[in-house]
């Protein structure tokens, strides 16, 4: 089994722990008492699965290696029918060693969630603003094909086409999972089509993706800590101007975040969306800390999500993308920035859950509720 023994001894004491959790719920005195009960019950569904796979494992080596053994002995018609065995047996425990490391995989709690995505044209001037545009048009794509639905809460376009600001929220079955590497500076390498020259200019977006944040996890804002600016939306005029000051800007003291939302023609829903996305901010924010604590200890395989992390080029001329974090080119651009993300999404998806392999969020058993 291809898993450190430390691991494995923690396995081990997983599966001891598993069997006296069922010998305790099945006990008259725990089962009067509703909030040991409770607590037992819960942590016997955390255990369960992973002292099954780990048994299940273990038989499996077994028989492997009872197998093996055969196959060495001096009857040929035994040691025929022990090759098989060795090879379904081999086949048969990979399949187990790859479901039980799926359960030994930290689960991040905001997979399931819907995002906040904002990218903002960074070092390239005009260019810069044109290569948002483009970004903003790929993650669109990539969310209609999973049947996503993508709402703007804030934009301001640049001069020359796209945006030097586009703030949206992405509402999809767990849009987090797939978009929570996006985080952080994307470069772009081709000709403007302002260059008169010829001559390859490399510019820079920023993309940030933050999870919406759950009611329970939301952080209290107290009202003497924010304050509140209406204003008119801006628009392309005529009918689309708004005539009232609908457009919310919330500005949170302490930290100094500040969010705009002016999509809505509604007052009310401007602030609710505004509230929202400052919610994810300084949940974020206050997560980021953590991260920065714990880099100098071990840094994260594919990146800390720091904003000024270049993490992926977009190379026009020869037609490619490359992954900076994994060291992953692929000559597929034009599909990447139509919508095809997949192909970058499930390499970072991969590289993530074998770094988390190195330290498994295994359950941890609760002595104490005995």
């Amino acid at each position: 089994m291809a898993l450190q023994p430390s691991v494995l001894n923690r396995l081990s004491e997983l599966a001891d722990r598993y069997d006296e959790i069922c010998a305790l719920l099945a006990k008259p005195e725990i089962v009067a008492d509703r909030g040991r009960y409770t607590a037992l019950s819960k942590e016997l569904a955390e255990v369960e699965p992973v002292a099954r796979g780990y048994r299940q494992i273990a038989e499996v080596s077994r028989e492997l290696e009872e197998s093996r053994e055969l196959a060495r002995g001096d009857d040929a018609d035994i040691r025929e029918l022990a090759r098989e065995d060795v090879a379904s047996l081999s086949e048969r425990l990979e399949t187990l060693e790859g479901s039980l490391k799926n359960h030994l995989i930290a689960k991040d709690p905001h997979d399931g969630s819907n995002v906040f995505l904002e990218i903002r044209a960074g070092t390239g001037g005009d260019e810069a603003a044109i290569f948002s545009g483009d970004l903003f048009r790929m993650y669109a794509r990539f969310a209609e094909t999973k049947g996503w639905n993508i709402e703007v809460l804030n934009e301001r376009p640049g001069e020359h086409g796209g945006y030097k600001e586009i703030i949206t929220r992405v509402d999809g079955k767990r849009a987090f999972s797939r978009l929570k590497f996006e985080s952080g500076v994307h470069r772009v390498q081709r000709v403007p089509e302002t260059e008169s020259q010829g001559r390859i200019h490399t510019s820079a977006c920023t993309v940030a993706v933050l999870p919406e944040i759950d009611e329970v996890d939301a952080v209290d804002i107290e009202k003497s800590d924010l304050r509140v600016d209406l204003f008119r939306a801006s628009g392309a005029g005529g009918q689309h101007v708004n005539k009232t000051d609908s457009a919310v800007r919330l500005t949170h003291l302490p930290s100094g975040i500040v969010v705009e939302c002016q999509d809505e023609r509604s007052q009310h829903k401007n602030r609710a969306r505004a509230m929202a996305l400052l919610q994810a901010k300084l949940v974020d924010a206050a997560r980021s800390e953590q991260q920065a604590e714990q880099a100098e200890s071990r840094r994260n395989l594919i990146g800390s999500g720091d904003r000024s992390e270049r993490i992926r080029t977009y190379n026009f001329p020869q037609g490619r993308v490359t992954d900076h974090r994994i060291n992953l080119t692929l000559y597929r651009l034009d599909e990447v920035l139509q919508g095809a993300l997949d192909v970058l999404v499930q390499p970072l998806t991969q590289a993530h859950q074998a770094d988390q392999l190195g330290r498994p969020g295994l359950p941890t058993a609760d002595k104490g509720a005995k």
